[in-house]
């Protein structure tokens, strides 16, 4: 195939007229509006369609398909850049709650998206036996994760994992919006809302996605010297080293054992961790703007969502319709009975917030749970947004972890153990949380 460098430039050229066409079309749309689409989700609807697998009216290169796994390697580089500095004992004491029921379904969502596809998906359509992990991986991470967890699968030469997933993460979106407005709707009108508020009350800039002068904040502080480095150039230099390294290492591992696949970006997120001790340790981790990072890795985010929802493979997506459909359909159950039922044993207080919000982020990726709890509580007064920034903190190694291992455990043969270890410990964290008393079984139907 010829390649050229230009190859990648124009790429990334269309991809951002798409980027801009979306936030335009969101912008000026009542029906996207209201729908909370991210920009970067209408630009990938408008490639899959006019791109190579749709119309062929945008000419990308064949490489769009790749940028997805090095994007989500890009993304956990900079994600333990960008993590501000904690207490374990503010965690444990303050959103005990809430991490125990979101670490729960979030365990709970992969082992037992793939326990039921191997009871019933595996036997009746002869599938993957790693089917049921693009529950998970399209639900709960959204974009990203399906990116990480469909290039894992397709280096050991299950290709159509990265489509079944994208796809997964994209239906997610929409019916997170979909059902959660619904959800919100009834809720409302039984009283279960402590700080309901109408579509039409809600600052214009949340549906528009565009800030007015007076609501703009700065991206971050510049920590170096544009005299010797542009301060985003230094920041950048830092990720990108980290996901390279985060990369060779990968390779280095596929060396020494070419069963060992251990993807880039797991690599990369922990040499950045490793990074970020030892300027910790000596004390130079004050140039590093936690605000940058967080962008640049956000940057990264929607360059890879639209990519890969443009990437797609629908004649895929066709040939495994009636098993997807029947694992989306189980995952929009499950999701509901946490949020109707278990939400209510966790929260005596806001329950309501606090459950459509996870409904929307373990059904939708965190973007979509943000924009449910902005329309039930527009000036965050339950702050539930507090409580989970801080309690997804010891949740985040656990999701690396899983989104690290999981392809392997499939590709090994134990895709029993491992719905064995994420059931088990979901129980087990369950129990822990009914001795701390985080569990009260005195349900109130009220908010």
């Amino acid at each position: 195939m010829d390649f050229s460098i230009w190859d990648i430039m124009t790429d990334l050229g269309l991809i951002s007229l798409l980027l801009l066409l979306g936030m335009i079309l969101r912008a000026k749309v009542g029906l996207l509006q209201r729908s909370f689409m991210p920009a970067s989700i209408i630009a990938g609807v408008l490639g899959l369609a006019l791109g190579p697998n749709g119309f062929g009216l945008i000419p990308f290169s064949d490489l769009i398909g790749n940028y997805p796994g090095v994007l989500i390697a890009v993304v956990f580089a900079a994600l333990p850049l960008s993590t501000e500095k904690f207490k374990w004992s503010e965690v444990i004491n303050k959103v005990g709650g809430l991490w125990s029921y979101s670490q729960i379904i979030m365990l709970l969502m992969w082992g037992g998206g793939l326990l039921f596809a191997l009871v019933l998906l595996v036997p009746l359509f002869d599938v993957h036996n790693g089917f049921g992990l693009i529950l998970a991986a399209g639900f709960v991470g959204g974009h990203g994760t399906a990116a990480a967890i469909g290039d894992a699968f397709a280096q050991q030469g299950w290709e159509e994992a990265t489509s079944l997933a994208m796809t997964s993460a994209t239906i997610g979106a929409v019916l997170a919006i979909v059902v959660g407005l619904l959800l919100i709707k009834s809720s409302a009108n039984k009283g279960q809302t402590n700080y309901i508020s109408s579509f039409n009350e809600l600052p214009e800039e949340l549906r528009t996605g565009l800030l007015p002068e007076s609501k703009r904040e700065s991206m971050g502080n510049d920590t170096v010297s544009s005299i010797s480095i542009d301060p985003l150039v230094f920041h950048l230099a830092i990720v990108v080293l980290v996901t390279t390294i985060g990369y060779y290492l990968s390779v280095f591992g596929e060396s020494l054992y070419a069963n060992l696949a251990i993807p880039a970006f797991s690599l990369s997120f922990l040499s950045g961790l490793i990074l970020m001790q030892m300027m910790q340790a000596v004390k130079v981790d004050q140039y590093i703007d936690k605000g940058i990072m967080s962008k640049i890795g956000g940057s990264a985010t929607d360059i890879l969502v639209a990519f890969g929802i443009a990437s797609i493979n629908l004649t895929v997506v066709a040939n495994n319709i009636v098993p997807f459909t029947i694992l989306i359909l189980f995952g929009i159950a499950f999701a509901f009975f946490f949020y109707r039922f278990v939400s209510q044993l966790y929260f005596q207080e806001n329950w309501f917030e606090k459950g459509i919000f996870t409904f929307g982020w373990i059904t939708g990726a965190v973007a979509m749970g943000i924009a449910l709890l902005r329309i039930v509580d527009p000036k965050l007064k339950s702050k539930t947004l507090d409580e989970f920034g801080l309690a997804y903190i010891p949740m985040a190694p656990v999701e690396i972890l899983v989104i690290t291992f999981a392809p392997l455990f499939i590709l090994s043969g134990q895709h029993w153990l491992f719905t064995i270890i994420t059931i088990g410990a979901s129980i087990a964290i369950f129990i822990f949380s009914y001795y701390r008393r985080w569990i009260k079984f005195n349900i109130k139907e009220n908010a």
